[in-house]
This record gives structure tokens, sequence and C-alpha cells, in this order.
């Protein structure tokens, strides 16, 4: 999927949103059933283990509470970005938050692309184009490939350390 094929920024935005909310939505219902687990146990129990294993779900619980607040917190950054608006790029534009960016590396099999959006949370989450046109994949500026591309333009080569292996990508495009 190439940046220059006009790609709205906004769409993957909303569309990571949805994801996000969806995931607060998981993660609250799993929290809520883990509580009722643990109060369930507890109130029945009358053995040491069954004590231990209420505080198992109270623990459990607590982490899908903490996932959740995650999640919410996240659709606050998109929402505060997508209330500011998106910045519109071109062809010399230095790579920023809400930036879409077709980049090339070499291999042992040959030239790989991949396209980017930067923006601060989602960090890894795969995006599919509109109509299902190809896919992307979140990157953030804390992340080491945002590290990398952030203020690099067209036609720059950056060095990026992936899992521990080093890659020289070309910055193809951006919009």
């Amino acid at each position: 999927m190439m940046a220059s094929m006009a790609m709205n920024a906004r769409f993957f935005v909303e569309q990571l949103r949805q994801h996000l909310v969806e995931r607060a939505a998981v993660a609250k219902r799993a929290e809520i059933d883990a509580r009722d687990a643990a109060r369930t146990v507890a109130t029945e129990s009358e053995k040491k283990e069954d004590g231990r294993t209420a505080l198992e779900f109270g623990s459990l619980a607590t982490g899908q509470q903490a996932r959740a607040r995650e999640a919410q917190q996240q659709v606050a950054v998109l929402d505060a970005l997508l209330g500011r608006g998106l910045p519109e790029f071109g062809r010399d534009s230095p790579i920023a938050i809400g930036a879409i960016v077709d980049v090339a590396t070499e291999d042992a099999d040959g030239v790989l692309e991949r396209t980017f959006i930067v923006l601060p949370v989602g960090a890894g989450t795969e995006l599919e184009g509109p109509g299902g046109d190809g896919f992307l994949t979140v990157v953030t500026p804390a992340s080491p490939v945002g590290k990398a591309l952030i203020g690099k333009r067209a036609g720059e080569v950056t060095d990026v350390v992936i899992r521990g292996e080093p890659f020289e990508w070309e910055v193809l495009a951006v919009s």
C-alpha cells in the first residue's frame, strides 16, 4: 500500500479509536466477570484454597480494570488529536504525528516495503485500508521505528533496529 494513494489518515485514526473502544469494553466486561467470580467464591468459601481463588480473581479484575483504563486514556488521546485536526503532509514534509509513511528495505529475499502511520498511541496495531485495501502498522514516536522515522523526509534513509536486527530503510513517501 503506497501513501501516495492519498490515504486519509483520519480513516485510520478513527479505525484505531474504534479498536481501542472495543478493547476497553472487553476489558471492562472481563473485570466485572472476575469481580463477580471473586465475590461468589468468597461468599461460598470456607476453605483457605477458596480464599486464594478469590484473591486470584480479585487480582485478575484489577488487571482488567487497568487494561480498560489504559484503552480509555488512549481513546481520549485520539479524540484530542482528531479535535485539533490532523496535519496535512506533502512529499517534502518531515514525518510527524499523523503521517502515513511508506518505507523500503532490502534483505536476503529482496525489497520489502511497509506502510506505517505515526500516532501517539496504538503501537503495533495493524489497521486495514478502506475496502480491505492493504494494511498498515501504527508506530509511535516512542517506538524504535517511530524514533527512526520522526523528522525524516521522502528520499532519506534511516537505520532501524528491530528485535536486535539492524535495517536500513528508505522513506519512499510521506502523506
